[in-house]
């Protein structure tokens, strides 16, 4: 699954991004977080965001549940003129929101396990 793991191999250099391959990127980028935003409900926040690794640019989609633990998804690029599919989008995007929905559960059930205890 994609909770906290990245997806790619070996990246391409952060400096053989054109300005236009970046900006596709972002939008790629921001395309998984919307189409991941649908899958949840509002109080699940979605974001995403495109850095420089130490072997080339890394993009992130993160969701931070009302409870639990963050999860993300992290892509590097193997070749400068990779896109995100829109197979790829639904996947991840799927992916992290199911994760996201786990953590929330898993956040309930471990509060409840505490309150039943503590009687």
């Amino acid at each position: 699954m994609y909770g906290n793991s990245p997806l790619g191999n070996e990246g391409v250099d952060a400096e053989s991004l054109s300005p236009d391959q970046r900006r596709r990127l972002r939008r790629d980028l921001a395309q998984v977080a919307e189409r991941t935003r649908e899958f949840l409900p509002s109080e699940f926040v979605v974001g995403s965001e495109l850095s420089a690794g130490t072997d080339g640019p890394e993009a992130t989609v993160a969701v931070r549940p009302p409870v639990g633990h963050v999860v993300s998804a992290g892509y590097s690029p193997e070749d400068a003129a990779e896109r995100i599919t829109d197979d790829q989008r639904d996947n991840i995007a799927q992916g992290l929101a199911a994760s996201a929905a786990l953590q929330v559960k898993q956040a309930l059930n471990d509060h409840g396990h505490d309150n039943r205890s503590a009687r």
